[in-house]
Formats: structure tokens, C-alpha cells, sequence
């Protein structure tokens, strides 16, 4: 049931996963974890994983997991890949974490292309596919693949239409000119055209969180169609972008073969936040913890994992139950500390307060800490271990 709004995640957390927000607050209270860790609860993403791989596989999908938002976690990405084997990497920072961890390649590069020098090592994974996104990467992927000695897969990634992309997201073959991409991809020695893709597919509405085909899709399936033409068989169109068990349907009538679930496998896409009754539970909380106090009386906590685009609202100080609004950040602003607004009495928020909260992350980007804890489902939650926010244990 929609609840209106773009919701609070913190609301979510402490409705449906009430347990993990003990635990959190449990752990920096006796000392167990830093300020500035993110918990993550592990039975959760591993029946997220499960449910999302069920109704993947009832619609005929393809699933490749995505694990750059919980931080490349290597207990995570394990728990994962028992439902979801293959994964796409963002970049190859990401491929070699996850192969480290022991899950299989599907696709490589969506989101940031693999470095030329990069290309013969993991091109040695022997991944499904690679992303390209112009003909001097296709050039690039045949070489390393001729040194290997094998014809690499590779994905055409399509530009984004207009006002569709991402910042920092830039770049790919605009649909106008896959005809000419094709004709001298075709001649290319060491690579197969093996399908396309594009970001993002689905977006979620910023004050409902419905989710919604973008023109991107529209002109996946257009691309396609156009190779399809030129003889090419048995094409994939991996469709990434706010996947979760709402959305599958979504892709396969739109005749995708491939979803990237990332957020979804924590809850926390933006339709997790406008509807708590989403079938994906919510498996993680930001802790953090009272640093000092203005002289104005507003609480500031210590940063370093505040997201610029997570949109943190309400901070929760269990000492007292006090919720306090997150105040807005500039631009410019550096993450040491965040400021909460004052409480209406001094006593609500002293130094050393636990703080908890929950709104979309990157973990990769921050220099968080990342607990993981496993058994909170059966009553017998414990620390599995501590690492840093590129998944390597402390």
C-alpha cells in the first residue's frame, strides 16, 4: 500500500526490520562498532536475494547483482551469489572484488568502462559480456581478447536520450548511429555483438516512487530490433535500473532478458520508501553518534557516510527516542560532521549520543565502516565482522 509521499527509510527500518535497529544501537553502545558504520544485516539481503532470483526466474529473467551500494562486501556478495550467481561489475575495482569473493562475471563496465590495461585480466574471468560504449572500446576489448585467444561477447551500450542520464554517467552509441557501429563492429576481429543495454531502464517516480519505463528502454528494444535486422541472433537486453520484484514484470514484457537488482537486494530502492509493503525487507542502518553541540543547541553528528544524493531526513537518538530532522547540506559541504535541529530540550541529545538513521546509499563512496550481522531472523543476531566500504575486513 502506497503511503504517499517519497517516505522516510528510517519509518521503514523500524517497521519492518525493528530487530536490526536494535542490534545497531546494541553494538555502538557497548563499543562493538564506530561512529560512521553502516550495519547490514545479512539474513535480510540473503532472503531478498532468494525472493528476487524466485520471481526472476518465473518470469523467465536473467539476473546479473550489482553490489557497489553495500560496499563490495565479501560476506554480503557470498550470501547473494547462492541465489544470483553472476553479477555485473560497475568497474573493474568492483569485478575484482567479486571475483575474490567467489561469485561468476556476467557483465563488466556498464556504469564506467574497463580501463585498456585492465581489459586482459578480466577478460581472463571470462565474463558473459562487456560493455562498450563506442568502437574505439569494441577495438580495445577485441585486442585483449585475440591475446587471450577467444572472441569476447560484448553489449552496446546506448546513449541516453535527452534529460534521461545520470551526471558522470555520459557516453554510448546514440540510436541514430548504431547502424554505422554495427556495420564496422562486425568486422572487428575478437568480439561478438551480443546484445545492448542502457541506463536507467526504469526509474522511480521522486514523490510516489512508482517505477516506470524511461525512453531508454523504449530505445533498448528499438536497438535490438534494428540488430536483429542485420542478422544478429539470440540478442540480450540487460534493462538495469531501480530492479526489485515490483519491476521484473515490468522488463519482461518489455522483452529484457537481463535485471540488475542492487538496491533492491537491501530494500531500499525509492519504492521501498513510499511503500513499506514492498516484498524486499530493508537490511540496513547508518549508525553514527553525537559529536558536540552548537552553541545554538543543534546536535552535530560525525560524517563520513552521509551520500550527497541519499536525502537523509530524521535522525533517531534511542537514548531518549528523540527524532530530530537532518538539516540540508550545501554543495560545497565536507562530510566530517552533519547537523541535526535542535531539540526542544537540551537533555534529548548529549555527546556521545548513539544516532540512528537510513536513507540510499553508495557505500563505495564514502570511508564508512561496514558491520555486517547475521541470525537478527531467528532471534540470535552477532557480529560476523567489521570492513571498510570497498568490502576488506578490519
Amino acid at each position: 500500500m502506497l503511503r504517499g509521499g517519497a517516505g522516510v527509510f528510517l519509518d521503514v527500518v523500524l517497521r519492518r526490520n525493528p530487530a536490526l535497529a536494535g542490534a545497531a544501537t546494541a553494538l555502538h553502545r557497548r563499543g562493538r562498532i564506530p561512529p560512521d558504520t553502516y550495519v547490514l544485516d545479512l539474513d535480510a539481503v540473503d532472503a531478498n536475494a532468494a525472493l528476487l532470483a524466485d520471481r526472476a526466474e518465473r518470469l523467465g529473467l536473467g539476473l546479473w547483482f550489482v553490489v557497489k551500494q553495500f560496499g563490495r562486501n565479501p560476506a554480503l556478495i557470498r550470501a547473494v551469489a547462492r541465489h544470483i550467481p553472476r553479477y555485473a561489475a560497475i568497474d573493474a575495482a568492483e569485478a575484482r572484488a567479486l571475483d575474490a569473493a567467489g561469485a561468476r562475471p556476467g557483465n563488466l563496465g556498464h556504469l564506467s568502462q574497463i580501463p585498456v590495461r585492465a581489459l586482459g585480466g578480466l577478460l581472463a574471468l571470462r565474463p558473459l559480456a562487456v560493455t562498450v560504449f563506442d568502437l574505439a572500446g569494441a577495438r580495445a576489448v577485441g585486442r585483449a581478447a585475440r591475446r587471450g585467444g577467444w572472441t569476447q561477447d560484448v553489449l552496446v551500450r546506448l546513449e541516453n536520450g535527452p534529460g534521461s542520464g545520470h551526471p558522470g554517467q555520459e557516453g554510448g552509441v546514440p540510436l541514430t548511429a548504431l547502424t554505422e557501429f554495427a556495420e564496422a563492429a562486425e568486422r572487428l576481429p575478437g568480439v561478438r555483438i551480443a546484445g545492448v543495454t542502457a541506463f536507467p531502464c526504469v526509474r522511480c517516480d521522486p514523490v510516489t516512487g512508482q517505477p516506470s519505463a524511461t525512453p531508454d528502454l523504449a530505445a533498448a528494444q528499438a536497438a535490438v530490433a534494428l540488430l536483429t535486422a542485420r542478422g544478429h541472433e539470440g540478442l540480450l537486453l540487460s534493462a538495469p535500473g531501480a530492479t526489485c520484484a515490483a519491476v521484473l514484470p515490468l522488463l519482461a514484457a518489455a522483452g529484457a532478458t537481463h535485471g540488475e537488482p542492487g538496491h533492491a537486494l537491501t530494500g531500499t530502492t525509492p519504492l521501498h520508501a513510499a511503500d513499506q509493503d514492498q516484498p524486499e525487507r530493508p537490511a540496513y542502518v547508518y549508525v553514527t553518534e553525537v559529536a558536540h553541540t552548537l552553541a545554538d543547541g543543534r546536535p552535530a553528528l560525525f560524517g563520513g557516510g552521509f551520500y550527497a544524493r541519499g536525502r537523509a531526513r530524521t535522525a533517531l537518538l534511542p537514548r531518549t527516542g528523540t527524532r530530530l530532522p537532518v538539516l540540508p547540506a550545501p554543495p560545497d559541504h565536507i562530510d566530517y560532521y552533519r547537523l541535526l535541529a535542535a531539540p526542544a530540550r537540551p537533555r534529548e541529545a548529549r555527546t556521545g549520543d548513539t544516532a540512528l538513521l537510513a536513507f540510499r546509499t553508495q557505500i563505495f563512496v564514502t570511508r564508512s565502516t561496514v558491520a555486517v550481522v547475521a541470525g537478527l531472523s531467528t532471534g540470535r543476531g552477532r557480529l560476523l565482522g567489521l570492513y571498510d566500504s570497498r568490502g576488506r575486513p578490519l
